[in-house]
């Protein structure tokens, strides 16, 4: 007789909220939320930032070997690429770029605006960071949501339960939007050995059987296991509302190699990137 395996419960491993600092034109603050130094711990995922944007912040710039999401939180982005893609994305929407073997792009907000914007670098395996590049508007309006017993979650990317978001992925990574309201609780089931972390656009939500407690704009990091198998996620939401981004991925486990705006497994693969970049090989 088989006897199941028993399922992970997930808690708090470490809560994060750095300090703003000084942006790099006049009206621009920043923090980064996940950093170069924690790259192996927070594998595969590389840095996340948060700013507020003014226009003509980040013009035209390259990147290589990475994946970028980037969610508004308040605002609007105009982007464009030397790939020939476009878009525009408001509150509530994200575009996914698979930058691959390089593109140039720029994102800002239309003049005279601000954005407030998180945006998240995810590793690509060593196997796929020359694939082509790619662009995806991800609008929320467009995506699969489900509304149950006072909690929204809405599928930017991976799944939840049988909704599948049409994003396409290189890594199989999972990106929720979760809204909860009136003292309700937020669940859901994924492999155990995914790095995962929420991120707390409104709150305090509580997470797990302990009941720590994360805030608005605090980064939690969830336990995880090196053994196979199902974890158990529960958010409850005490108060009116709560609202949170989960992200979950496999770790790779690969050399780490950074180089500015490219991540390359070795430190030839970066002298490459800029010799490629310079001789206009992007």
């Amino acid at each position: 007789m088989n006897t199941p395996k028993p399922i992970f419960v997930r808690e708090v491993a470490r809560i994060d909220d750095p300090q703003f600092v000084s942006g790099q034109v006049d009206r621009h603050r920043a923090r980064r939320l996940i950093d170069a130094p924690d790259a192996a711990f927070a594998d595969p995922f590389l840095l996340m930032a948060e700013d507020w944007t003014p226009p003509g912040l980040f013009a035209f710039h390259p990147h290589r070997g990475i994946e970028t999401v980037t969610f508004v939180i308040e605002g609007s982005i105009e982007h464009r690429d030397s790939a020939g893609y476009g878009g525009v994305i408001h509150a509530g929407d994200a575009q996914w770029m698979t930058a691959g073997r390089g593109i140039r792009h720029e994102e800002n907000p239309p003049a005279g605006t601000i954005a407030h914007t998180l945006q998240l670098w995810i590793n690509l395996p060593a196997a796929q960071k020359m694939t082509a590049p790619r662009y995806q508007d991800l609008v929320a309006s467009a995506l699969p949501v489900r509304s149950e017993d006072g909690v929204e979650i809405r599928v930017f990317s991976g799944a939840y339960g049988d909704m599948i978001s049409p994003t396409l992925n290189h890594l199989p990574v999972t990106m929720l939007e979760v809204r909860v309201e009136n003292v309700g609780a937020f669940r859901h089931s994924f492999a155990a050995t995914d790095n995962a972390f929420v991120y707390v656009l409104e709150g305090p939500v509580e997470i797990g059987p302990a009941g720590d407690f994360l805030e608005a704009s605090q980064l939690g990091w969830l336990t995880r296991s090196e053994a196979p198998g199902a974890s158990e996620l529960t958010i409850t939401v005490r108060g009116a509302a709560g609202r949170f981004l989960l992200f979950t991925g496999q770790p790779l486990r690969e050399p780490i190699a950074f180089g500015g705006p490219f991540v390359m497994n070795t430190q030839a693969e970066i002298q490459q990137a800029f010799a490629d970049y310079r001789a206009g090989r992007f």
